[in-house]
């Protein structure tokens, strides 16, 4: 349960962390605003990596610590393709059809669990249905039109399923913390290169676009993606990509809350389906923990 609550963190941060992405590329290109994000992100990580050293000295005296810094690499670079696309499929797209079209992993993922020989349970796959639905009426609003920003939040589906399965496969084995940092820094160094190659700024822009990136860096790539580590160390991938995949509803929530904006009938169902989705994911398990013995 522990996991699964630090998952459902991790949705929340990263849900209200739409709005900053869009406003923070105002004066900059989506490289720098990466650059500026997960620079800052990684300093906030290891910040935290260096408070948790007393936890990791009596781990290590008990043998049951191991370094994570070389799992974050590969994570790294998976994370900064997906993020790329995403982050440049919202200069051709809006933010709900991008959420939508990336939330896919939730279908993604149990298919390559499957592949991989994890075993899904019928009920994942019910509740990845129901989500679905409900991020379809929470996002596309009745209208899918694809065009090129689409295609490469579709293209960073799948990039987002191969990163929470790879979490997943190795979150378990090393220190999850070390895995964020290194994987934070590995986009921070590939989104620089991105950036002085393809975008040019100026340093008063990036003052201009400094609250965004703060935000993004402290509470989504900082905080959040060390939650989801974290979490997936004892969660399974298929709910957890469920559980992920709110981060939608707490988008459409934040603005509503926030900004003040209006949620109409289709948007309220599509947050009950996809609150529905994530209980019936995790049916199977809340009947095993209560079900008792007989006589």
């Amino acid at each position: 349960m522990r996991g699964y609550l630090c998952l459902l963190m991790a949705s929340f941060l990263w849900g209200t962390t739409f709005v900053a992405q869009m406003v923070g590329m105002d004066d900059i290109g989506p490289f720098t605003y990466g650059m500026g994000r997960y620079a800052v992100g990684f300093f906030v990580v290891l910040a935290i990596w260096r408070a948790l050293a007393g936890q990791r000295k009596k781990a290590q005296q008990l043998g049951r610590w191991k370094s994570g810094w070389k799992y974050g690499i590969g994570a790294g670079c998976i994370m900064f393709v997906g993020s790329a696309l995403q982050q440049i499929a919202l200069l051709y797209t809006t933010v709900g059809k991008t959420s939508f079209i990336t939330c896919l992993y939730i279908i993604l993922v149990p298919l390559f669990a499957k592949l991989i020989g994890k075993k899904i349970r019928p009920e994942n796959w019910l509740g990845a249905v129901v989500a679905l639905t409900g991020l379809y009426c929470l996002s596309i609003k009745g209208e899918f039109n694809l065009n090129f920003g689409d295609v490469l939040a579709f293209v960073g589906a799948f990039f987002w399923s191969f990163h929470i399965l790879f979490i997943d496969r190795y979150a378990s084995r090393a220190d999850g913390v070390e895995i964020s940092a290194s994987q934070i820094g590995i986009c921070a160094i590939l989104n620089t290169i991105a950036c002085l190659w393809f975008e040019s700024f100026t340093w008063q822009q990036l003052v201009n676009a400094a609250i965004p990136i703060l935000y993004a860096a402290v509470l989504s790539s900082g905080v959040a993606f060390t939650l989801q580590i974290i979490g997936q160390q004892t969660a399974e991938p298929a709910p957890a990509a469920v559980i992920m995949s709110l981060e939608s509803v707490f988008g459409v929530l934040g603005g509503w809350l926030v900004l003040g904006e209006i949620m109409n009938s289709t948007e309220i169902l599509g947050c009950c389906l996809m609150l529905a989705g994530m209980l019936v994911t995790q049916a199977g398990l809340l009947l095993k923990k209560t079900r008792r013995p007989i006589g």
